[in-house]
């Protein structure tokens, strides 16, 4: 094949491609051309973090530390900054892809890859260029995808934007094409699992084995088990290149996991007064697992964006909020409610402000996957022919299922039964799955009505097909009859008051407001919400008429195949595109000097780097907890003991919910009372485990005089005078409570031989160097005895006396001990896993033969052998 002939062939691909390029940077022209940097908080918490990362990397010749010791006192960087050679490699293939535009500007990139990943499972399925890029635009434009990356979860938007190109592989496997689909298969998997959310990887695993048991039972019906078996085969080897390929990053994540908040609670006890725990489960808590659980009939959304009214902001935010039915009483209202809160010292706030009112705490915006998709996937469970098509609705059911969480009964199953799925949080995202199975479906009904334009013809109608009286009908009265119905009559679902609100309202009137007023403030709710949702639902109705008409229009000989989706790419991004930029638009980006602000050292920073010595630090002034501070602004410059991070270690989480609230809250007391003198201050008494922690700065705010010097800090290591052994984490944690963490210690009983049998003795303990992964110590006693160093015990940390390898226990249900003898000594503690230049040697290889694959199928497609093999064409003759 000569060049020309390639290139002949490739030109609506790359017309594709550009067309995408364009769009991607159409939508993000205005802060790409004024140099604006994505303000997500996720991105502002990332940072937060990486400044640490950054500094060692500069002082150690681009090393990479696989610990940090700015947040919770200390952990694994497995899932704050992963990085191995191997799949930093992956990582620029990844940035290939997307043409290098991340080094240019990122969110053009994100959106890029989403429409291009798309694009290459529809060219899989065999669909022409101009089919394929109409559901590349149905796809990457659904709201969530674009929320995400408002939001800064950048490494979700990553793995989902893999993802469709991964099912591409296993559509040519079972087309036959066995060496490309192993090739892509192998290739998307590594660049999935690389961008490293497990989350959205495992959901996608349902869809890939429902489509594989639909070309199962497709392969039965043909008699074709051998092609069937043989794709199979193909693909589990392809997947496990793919994961073999991110083994270092893999294998220290499940590591990670028995260690972290997603592994199972070891404590079962019931907290003591003034503690809170989390329920022991082989995973996260139940309710945290289900917090964020999409409403029944909030899952509206995908057809009708403000069903719920969009995201939680102030209503009175709202573009011509004033021209609302119902504003001007609302107004009166609120603003009296609000002094009459004021005046009785009441912190609530009045009813109706927040303009969501859907069942979730809160959130960014809804899932809308188009008014037309949903109109288009109605009709294609009757229109598409093939078991895929169950396939897909039986993966949107599951997307529907795992999304409502706490409001259905089988989410109960899920968590208990369903492997891995107690490891996850924020249940609504697994509608992932059905922003991927909609526009797919949607899709494939556009390709039959291409096959069959009888199908939306209006003439003929006595003879048509049974697929086409019904599903025509079906299809419209429940998408576009239902948008008009709630236009014409939004009470239909209700008075569209929030849950929270409901609740304000019945303690307004239990606390004496006029009964005239609670009413008055209610129905104006409702009127003005009643308005949002019919102006949306009116919105959505046009969209489906307009789609229609063009369809119509195509199947009535009027249009030709290429002009009727260059139409509907028309209506659906303009639809979309609309709605998107209410949540991912030029507010959402700022400039590089205003991110930084985030990150101004203030006279309070200054103050306590004025300390070289080696010490933690907490930060009472950031407005919340300091165990949950989301831009993690004090782990820029400190050792903290807080911070924010969804997977932290489960022991910390513990000791935070057992002991460092209470702990806090009784000292930030004390030093009221004491105002401010620590030595009126009991704090061996009232702060023990913070002691232990070498917390020796409390930061109550940004000025310099708002630092407070903690004496009661235990320092860096001390010896022990007793140690308490016990039977389990439970007794460990309750012995913990009060106890004199500077003089005696307690430990769980499976560290017995590693710390007991010497003697307790008193002695000296010096940090001569500390940096992130290896810390020094000078240690000397008369009699020899067992240090507790203030740092947090994980395995693969390994300790040396005197250049003698020696094992480090654990006390204090969280702190490192080891035994020490008598005289002066050497010890060195570090943390350098020999697994990672074992994982990383097989990841190499891995990647070594997909490069392979992708040569040997470019060789044989160069000499024209790389065809469907005999008896293994489409399973489900959805694409020819």
């Amino acid at each position: 094949m000569n060049f020309s002939n390639i290139m002949k062939k490739a030109a609506p691909d790359l017309v594709a491609v550009l067309i995408f390029l364009a769009i991607s940077i159409a939508y993000f022209f205005t802060p790409m051309s004024e140099g604006l940097v994505l303000g997500g908080h996720d991105s502002v918490a990332a940072e937060g973090l990486k400044q640490e990362q950054v500094q060692y990397k500069q002082h150690h010749g681009g090393e990479v530390s696989r610990w940090s010791n700015a947040i919770f006192s200390g952990m694994p960087t497995y899932q704050t900054a992963p990085s191995y050679s191997a799949t930093d490699t992956l990582n620029k293939v990844g940035y290939t892809f997307g043409l290098g535009t991340i080094y240019w500007f990122p969110a053009i990139s994100f959106l890029f890859v989403y429409l291009l990943g798309f694009y290459i499972l529809l060219r899989a399925f065999n669909f022409k260029p101009y089919l394929a890029a109409l559901g590349a635009i149905l796809w990457a434009f659904s709201s969530y995808f674009l929320i995400i990356i408002a939001a800064g979860h950048l490494w979700k938007v990553m793995t989902l934007a893999f993802i469709p190109p991964t099912i591409g592989g296993l559509v040519l496997c079972y087309r036959g094409k066995y060496l490309w689909g192993g090739a892509v298969t192998a290739l998307f998997t590594a660049l999935q699992v690389v961008s490293n959310h497990i989350q959205m990887s495992y959901y996608f695993i349902f869809v890939m084995a429902f489509m594989a048991v639909a070309y199962l039972v497709d392969a039965i019906v043909r008699r074709k088990m051998g092609s069937w078996l043989k794709a199979t085969g193909v693909l589990i080897v392809a997947g496990l290149l793919g994961v073999a390929a991110n083994l270092p990053n893999l294998y220290h994540t499940y590591q990670y996991a028995q260690e972290s908040m997603r592994g199972k609670a070891e404590l079962t006890a019931q907290p003591a007064k003034g503690q809170t725990a989390q329920k022991a489960t082989s995973g996260l808590d139940r309710d945290y697992i289900t917090m964020w659980s999409y409403g029944i009939d909030e899952t509206l959304t995908l057809l009708i964006p403000d069903y719920k009214g969009g995201g939680s902001s102030s209503i009175l935010d709202r573009e011509n909020v004033e021209d609302l039915p119902g504003y001007d009483d609302f107004y009166q209202c609120a603003g009296q409610t609000q002094q009459v809160f004021q005046q009785s010292g009441l912190q609530a706030t009045p009813p109706g402000l927040n303009l969501y009112w859907g069942e979730q705490p809160f959130t960014v915006g809804p899932v809308y996957v188009g008014a037309l998709v949903c109109f288009l996937f109605v009709l294609g469970l009757f229109y598409v022919k093939g078991p895929v098509k169950w396939a897909l609705l039986a993966a949107t059911v599951l997307s529907l299922l795992f999304a409502w969480g706490k409001y259905v009964g089988i989410t109960d199953f899920f968590i208990d039964h369903l492997p891995m799925y107690a490891k996850f949080r924020t249940v609504s995202s697994a509608l992932v799955i059905a922003e991927f199975t909609m526009p797919l479906l949607a899709i494939l009904c556009l390709y039959e009505i291409s096959k069959r334009k009888e199908l939306f013809q209006l003439t003929n109608w006595k003879q048509a097909p049974m697929v086409k009286k019904v599903g025509l009908p079906v299809a419209t009265v429940l998408t576009l009859g239902f948008c008009l119905l709630v236009w014409l009559a939004p009470g239909v679902v209700g008075d569209c008051i929030s849950q929270s609100d409901a609740t304000t309202f019945d303690y307004m009137r239990q606390a004496g407001f006029p009964a005239d007023l609670v009413g008055r403030y209610m129905a104006a709710i409702t009127s003005m919400h009643h308005a949002i949702l019919s102006a949306d639902a009116l919105r959505s109705a046009f969209i489906i008429v307009l789609g229609i008409l063009v369809i119509w229009a195509y199947a009535a000989n009027k249009l030709q195949g290429w002009l009727m989706c260059l139409l509907l790419g028309i209506i659906c991004l303009t639809d979309m595109w609309q709605i998107d930029k209410r949540y991912l638009n030029n507010d959402s980006f700022t400039e590089e000097s205003v991110m930084e602000e985030n990150f101004t050292k203030s006279p309070a920073d200054a103050r306590v780097l004025q300390d070289t010595t080696y010490y933690r630090v907490v930060n009472l002034g950031t407005g919340g907890s300091p165990f949950n501070e989301t831009s993690n602004a004090t782990s820029y410059y400190h050792h903290s003991i807080g911070g924010y991070h969804a997977a932290k270690l489960h022991r910390y989480q513990d000791l935070i919910d057992r002991q460092l609230n209470n702990e806090l809250q009784q000292f930030v007391n004390a030093v009221n009372n004491a105002q401010g003198d620590m030595s009126q201050v009991k704090g061996d008494s009232i702060s023990p485990v913070l002691n232990m922690l070498n917390t020796k700065y409390f930061m109550f705010g940004k000025q310099a005089d708002q630092v407070v010097l903690n004496p009661y800090a235990n320092g860096n290591g001390w010896f022990v005078s007793n140690i308490n052994f016990v039977k389990n984490a439970d007794a460990e944690m309750a012995g913990l409570t009060g106890l004199d963490t500077k003089h005696k210690a307690v430990a769980d009983e499976k560290f017995r031989a590693v710390l007991d049998g010497s003697p307790l003795d008193s002695g000296s303990v010096q940090v001569t160097a500390h940096d992130l992964d290896c810390l020094k110590y000078t240690i000397s006693s008369p009699k020899g005895g067992v240090v507790v160093f203030s740092e947090i015990y994980y395995p693969g940390w390994t300790a040396t006396i005197d250049g003698k390898p020696a094992e480090l226990g654990r006390v204090n249900y969280v702190l490192r001990a080891l035994k020490v003898p008598a005289g002066k000594h050497q010890v060195v503690m570090t943390f350098h896993p020999a697994s990672i230049t074992a994982t990383n040697s097989v990841a190499y290889a891995a990647l070594a033969v997909i490069i392979a694959l992708f040569a040997f199928a470019l060789w044989r497609q160069s000499k024209g052998k790389e065809r469907t093999s005999n008896g293994a064409e489409e399973c489900s003759k959805l694409a020819k």
